[in-house]
C-alpha cells in the first residue's frame, strides 16, 4: 500500500447536486424547486413545525409533569456512604468534602441502604427513621437541623411569618387598649378646657358689654350738655334783637 494510491471506499463520496445548469442535467429550470409557491421562492421560509395555520402537533400533544426549580438542592445519601467517611462527626461540609454531596446542595438526608458498622456523630443532616434507628443501633447519635446551633425553627419560612404576624396583631392589640383606656381621662381634660375657655369668653363679654354702656352714657351726658348751651346761646340771641 502506498500514500499515493489510497482513496476513499467506492461510495463513500458523492459529487454534489449542481442545479439550474440546463434541462439535460434533470434539474434545470425550477432547480428541483417545483412551481411557485413559498418553497419556490429565494428565502422562502416557514417555521419548524408550522402546519399551514392548523394547531401543530406539539401543542396538541398533552403535556405531564414538570421540573422542580429546587431539583438537586436535596440530596439522597445511603447509610454505607456514611459508614465510608473516617470522621466522628459527619456533616453537610464533611459529605461534601468527601464527594458524597454536590458542591451546590444545600440539604442531605441519609436513607437506609446498606449496613453500619460504627458509632457516629450525625450532625446538621436529615435521616430517615430506619437510618436513624441503624445508627443509635451502631452507637451513634443524630442531630437534626432543626436542634443544630443556629439553625432555623421547626416549620420554615410559614412559621416564621404566622410568628410575626401574631406578633403585630398583637402590639395592634396593645395600642387599641392604651388608647381606651387613655380616652375618658383625655375627654375629661377636653371638657375642662372648653369650660374654662367658655368662662373667660362670658368675663369678657361682661367687661366689654359695662364699657360700653359707660361710654354710651358719658356720650349721651355730653350731648346734653352741649343741647342746653346751644339753648341758651339762642335765648340771648333772641333778646338782644328784641331791645
Amino acid at each position: 500500500m502506498r500514500l499515493n494510491s489510497l482513496e476513499p471506499a467506492s461510495g463513500a463520496k458523492h459529487l454534489r447536486k449542481r442545479v439550474g445548469r440546463g434541462i439535460g442535467s434533470g434539474h434545470g429550470k425550477t432547480a428541483g424547486l417545483g412551481h411557485k409557491g413559498q418553497k419556490a421562492r429565494s428565502g422562502g421560509y416557514h417555521k419548524i413545525g408550522f402546519e399551514g395555520g392548523q394547531m401543530p402537533l406539539q401543542r396538541r400533544v398533552p403535556k405531564r409533569g414538570f421540573v422542580s426549580p429546587s431539583d438537586g438542592l436535596t440530596v439522597e445519601v445511603r447509610l454505607f456512604q456514611v459508614n465510608g467517611i473516617a470522621a466522628e462527626t459527619v456533616d453537610l461540609a464533611s459529605l461534601k468534602q468527601a464527594g458524597i454531596v454536590p458542591r451546590a446542595a444545600l440539604r442531605a438526608k441519609v436513607i437506609l441502604a446498606g449496613k453500619i458498622d460504627r458509632a457516629i456523630k450525625l450532625q446538621g443532616v436529615l435521616a430517615s427513621k430506619g437510618a436513624r434507628a441503624a445508627i443509635e443501633a451502631a452507637g451513634g447519635s443524630v442531630i437534626a437541623p432543626a436542634e443544630s446551633a443556629g439553625a432555623q425553627p421547626a416549620g420554615g419560612k410559614r412559621a416564621q411569618k404566622a410568628k410575626v404576624a401574631a406578633e403585630k396583631a398583637k402590639a395592634v392589640a396593645a395600642r387599641v387598649e392604651a388608647a381606651a383606656k387613655a380616652e375618658p381621662a383625655a375627654k375629661a381634660q377636653a371638657a375642662g378646657a372648653k369650660k374654662t375657655k367658655s368662662e373667660k369668653a362670658e368675663s369678657a363679654s361682661g367687661g366689654g358689654a359695662t364699657a360700653v354702656s359707660g361710654a354710651k352714657g358719658e356720650a349721651g351726658g355730653t350731648a346734653k350738655g352741649g343741647g342746653k348751651a346751644k339753648g341758651a346761646a339762642k335765648d340771648g340771641n333772641a333778646k338782644d334783637k328784641g331791645k
